[in-house]
This record gives structure tokens, C-alpha cells and sequence, in this order.
């Protein structure tokens, strides 16, 4: 075997157990990659200097084909019902397979961190058959120092084959495509797909399983830090805001998707951003469009015009999900340290498509834990298959259901509890719907949420006068400065109050509903935070 490039030679390649690879390239730069990539014709450069590659089939995760091994030391720290299992025996014959298959190849490892704090940082080792998902890699976690690389040893490996065919019959699987994890050894073979967000959420899954022993809450969220060092977490699923609200011009970013609390404050997990690029423009995301314009970023399934190789965002045609990574100092105002102190501010974005929810609630701790683990906002009609007529209520639990390896009461547990310990204050934000539903209200009007959380944010707000609101028992403003007082109250923005009474009944059902199979998880408080269905107030 022909190796390259700089590693430790007692935790090598051999060590694991390749066998007759053609070469090797260990932790190669970004030029070297880029230059690997194009010669071997996984992609084209866009104008601007942007690696552009297609990832054919899967052009997102592939959720149904991602197991966890079964084993005695998994069975009690797993959540099963969120979680497909395979056996031990089966996932032993998978690796012999992934081995035999990667014979005669040529290989591309990248010794990577995962998270900024050295004390709860994650040693990891991707090895690649592309070179463009080595350099994917690369962006999205941590480089170590030059003199790491002597000495490290992963505490995760990941085995990334695109080329590998799994056998259902043979190894447990659902289909030729395969997302294996073995916790307890620390392995996670990845086969049958290119979609290069396969590698980087396995990272996320292992550190959701691994640190909440030690007392650290891993966040599907990002986060951003003020002047003051005051810094703030937003939770919040697809199309609530999470990525445009946290990139305020006026406060240091942390990071867009993915971070550990501990007793010491906040750290990224990552070294880079993995951005959506459908419908992006200079024009409303600066930032973001920018990177796309630079050497070293990655474009994944952005349409390209075939003569002048200038992106297109706004064809959807190879997938609504293109993306865009880079390193996370592509962004102007990023943090140099990814580090923040603990967070005054927790921020949970929905997107209400009901129109019920206000604008911006402050919640208890119990409340807190409760919307966590609920996970709510809304799809919109007509913007996704099986979507119908009327919008769709959707509850992620801990706002990354796909991602929770325990079971969230584990993590809605710690989040609860580090809200009390440091002090921290609970905002619920809706970027959704007001004076209706979607089809009749209107989009809450961004010039309202961003003076709403800036507000939060500075600690203004918990100066104002507050409501109960009936439904939720949240409390609400009456009246802040700057701000629309109509719009604080939903029901006031309703043209038909009764109407508004009827759809908040109904969403209250559905959170009731949902949080049912919680209600033997979580203490008294928590059960007692759920909201309740009565007449509006007078």
C-alpha cells in the first residue's frame, strides 16, 4: 500500500484492518483535494472557484437506511422506537465486506476533531473513496495542529464507500444503501450513497450518544454571542429561521447547526457551515452567497449553466436540498475560538402555519422542556409531497428527532436543567402566521420577529408587562417599544374571533396528543407545563 502524507503510524491503516489498498492519502490540504477531485472527474469548478459535484441517486439522508447495532451494551442506552437495529453478527459481516470491497482502491483519510472544547472534543478518522467528500469532511469538522497528527487516535471512524452495495439478506439492511453504527466500537460504515451529509450527521448521532454522560447537552441549534458575551442558542427546524436569525451582523457567530453545552459555556462541534443554496441570493443572504463564490467551497447538486458554469439557485431541478459547504471563517463576523460562554438566551424558532402562536412567549424551565421535547412548527400546503390543502402540524422532538440516539427525555432532562443552573431565559419564537392561517393571515412580518428578539436578546423584554396566554400558559408581552401592539396578540389579529378559539383547540390537541407518549418520562412539573384547552380570555 502506497500512504502519503502525515499520521500516526501506530494507529494506522494497518491497525484496522485494510488490507491491499492501492494508496493511501492521509490528511491531504484543500488545494491538493480540489486537484485530486477534478482529475479524477467528480466534479467541475463553478465560476467563482466553487468545487460543484452531483450526488446522483441520494441527494439527501437517507433515514430509513441508517441502523444502530443491537448489542448488550447498547440495549438499555438507545432509543429503539427512533432507532432500526442490526445485530452484531451482521454488522461484523458488513465491515469484513467493506474491507474486501475496498481493495485495489485508492483512499483519501482526514483526521478530524469534533468540537471546539478540548476537553470534550471527539478524535475522528474519515476514510473516503472521493476525494470531494475528504475535502466535505475537512470543512465540516475541526483541523488539528500539525503536531496533533503524530499522535492521534480515533475515538470514531468512519468508513465512507459510495460504491458499496449492501445485501439486505446478508447484512440487515433495507435496501443496496447503508448507514451502520456500532457505538460501542465506534464505527460507522456508510455504503450506496454520495449525499456527503451522510458523514457529518454520523458525527452528530455518536457525540448525541456519548455526551450526555458527561454532562454535556449536544444541540441540534445554532448560536451566536453579543458584545456583552451574551451569548444565544436558536433551536428550530427546517424553514423557522434558525440560520438567518443567528447571523446577525451585530452579534459574533458560533456556528449554523450543531453544538455541545457544557458547565463551561458553549461549543461548536464544527469548523464549517453546511448551508442550503435553493433560491439564494446576494441580495437577502449576503454571507452565504458569498462563500459560494470562493475557492474551497463545496456546491452539492447546484445546477450549473453548461457554458458559463455560473450557479443557478433557483433550479430545483437536481433537488430542493442543494447545499454549500465551507469553512466557517468564510463567514465575516464568525467566532475565531467557536467557543461562548453559558447562554443567556434560549431560543426555540416555529414556523405556525395555525396562526395561534404569538409572536414571542418566555417560557419556565418545565415549559421549556416541554416545547423541547414537542419540537413543533408547521409544513405548508402545497410546498411538499403529501402536503394537502391545509397546513401540517410536525413534531420533531428536540427539534432533530433523526439525530437522538437517547431518548429525549435525556436530552430535555439536561437542557431543563442547565436553563435552572445557569440562569438562562426561555423564548419561544414564532416566525410563522398572524391574523389567520396560511391561505388567509399573513407571513409575521421579519422587521417585527428581529425587534422582538433583539429585544429578548438585550433583556429589555423582561422588563415589559406580560399575559398568561389561555391556551399555552406562556406568558406574552402586552406592549414593546417598536413593535406592532396588534401583533402580540394573536387573537386580536383574527377578523374572526371564534375561528381563532377553534384553531387553537386544535393545535393544543395535537401537542397533547403528541407529548402523550412523554407523559411517563417526564416529572410532574413537565406534564403539568402541557397546554390546556379552555375558552379564550375575556
Amino acid at each position: 500500500m502506497n500512504q502519503t502524507g502525515v499520521f500516526n503510524s501506530a494507529a494506522g491503516a494497518e491497525l484496522f484492518g485494510w488490507r491491499n489498498l492501492k494508496s493511501l492519502a492521509w490528511n491531504q490540504s484543500v488545494p491538493d483535494l480540489y486537484q485530486t477531485a477534478i482529475e479524477r472527474g467528480e466534479g467541475q469548478i463553478a465560476d467563482g472557484g466553487a468545487l460543484s459535484v452531483v450526488t446522483g441517486q441520494h441527494t439527501g439522508r437517507s433515514a430509513k437506511d441508517k441502523f444502530l447495532v443491537r448489542s448488550p451494551a447498547s440495549e438499555e442506552n438507545i432509543w429503539w422506537d427512533n432507532c432500526d437495529a442490526i445485530t452484531l453478527d451482521q454488522f461484523a459481516t458488513l465491515k469484513r465486506d467493506f474491507l474486501d470491497h475496498a481493495e485495489g482502491m485508492d483512499l483519501f483519510a482526514q483526521d478530524l476533531f469534533g468540537g471546539a472544547d478540548p476537553a470534550f472534543r471527539l478524535p475522528v478518522r474519515v476514510y473516503c473513496e472521493f476525494a470531494w467528500h475528504a475535502l466535505f469532511i475537512r470543512h465540516m469538522l475541526r483541523e488539528p495542529e500539525n503536531t496533533d497528527l503524530a499522535t492521534f487516535a480515533p475515538g470514531l471512524t468512519i468508513i465512507d464507500l459510495p460504491s458499496f452495495k449492501a445485501d439486505p439478506d446478508r447484512h440487515g439492511s433495507r435496501t443496496g444503501t447503508v448507514i451502520a453504527c456500532d457505538f460501542d466500537e465506534g464505527l460507522v460504515l456508510i455504503g450506496g450513497t454520495s449525499y456527503a451529509g451522510e458523514i457529518k450527521k454520523s458525527v452528530f448521532s455518536f457525540l448525541n450518544y456519548q455526551l450526555p454522560a458527561k454532562g454535556v447537552m449536544p444541540m441540534h441549534c445554532s448560536a451566536n454571542v453579543g458584545d456583552n458575551d451574551d451569548s444565544a442558542v436558536f433551536f428550530g427546524l427546517s424553514g423557522t429561521g434558525k440560520t438567518t436569525l443567528s447571523a446577525d451582523p451585530v452579534r459574533t457567530l458560533i456556528g449554523d447547526d450543531e453544538h455541545g453545552w457544557s458547565d463551561d459555556g458553549l461549543f461548536n462541534f464544527e469548523g464549517g457551515c453546511y448551508a442550503k443554496t435553493i433560491r439564494l441570493s446576494a441580495e437577502a443572504e449576503p454571507e452565504i452567497y458569498a462563500t459560494t463564490q470562493r475557492f474551497g467551497t463545496v456546491l452539492e447538486n447546484v445546477v450549473l449553466d453548461p457554458a458559463t458554469r455560473i450557479p443557478d439557485f433557483d433550479d430545483g431541478s437536481l433537488t430542493e436540498n442543494g447545499r454549500c459547504a465551507y469553512p466557517l471563517d468564510y463567514i465575516p463576523n464568525a467566532s475565531e475560538t467557536s467557543l461562548a460562554p453559558n447562554p443567556q438566551n434560549v431560543i426555540m424558532l416555529t414556523a405556525d402555519a395555525f396562526g395561534v402562536m404569538p409572536p414571542i412567549a418566555r417560557l419556565t424551565p418545565s415549559q421549556a422542556m416541554y416545547h423541547f421535547l414537542s419540537g413543533y412548527t408547521a409544513k405548508l400546503a402545497g410546498t411538499e409531497k403529501g402536503v394537502g390543502k391545509e397546513p401540517v402540524a410536525t413534531f420533531s422532538t428536540c427539534f432533530g428527532a433523526p439525530f437522538m440516539t437517547r431518548h429525549p427525555s435525556v436530552y430535555g432532562n439536561l437542557l431543563r436543567d442547565k436553563i435552572s443552573q445557569h440562569g438562562a431565559t426561555c423564548w419561544l419564537v414564532n416566525t410563522g402566521w398572524t391574523g389567520g392561517a396560511y391561505g388567509t393571515g399573513a407571513r409575521m412580518p421579519i422587521r417585527e420577529t428581529r425587534a422582538l428578539l433583539a429585544a429578548a436578546l438585550d433583556g429589555s423584554l423582561n422588563k415589559v408587562a406580560m399575559r398568561i396566554d389561555p391556551f399555552f400558559g406562556f406568558e406574552v408581552p402586552i406592549e414593546v417599544p417598536g413593535v406592532d401592539t396588534d401583533i402580540l396578540d394573536p387573537r386580536e389579529t383574527w377578523s374572526d374571533k371564534a375561528a381563532y378559539d377553534g384553531q387553537a383547540r386544535s393545535l393544543v390537541q395535537m401537542f397533547v396528543d403528541n407529548f402523550e407518549k412523554f407523559v411517563s418520562h417526564v416529572d410532574p412539573d413537565v406534564r403539568d407545563a402541557a397546554p390546556v384547552i379552555s375558552t379564550a380570555a375575556e
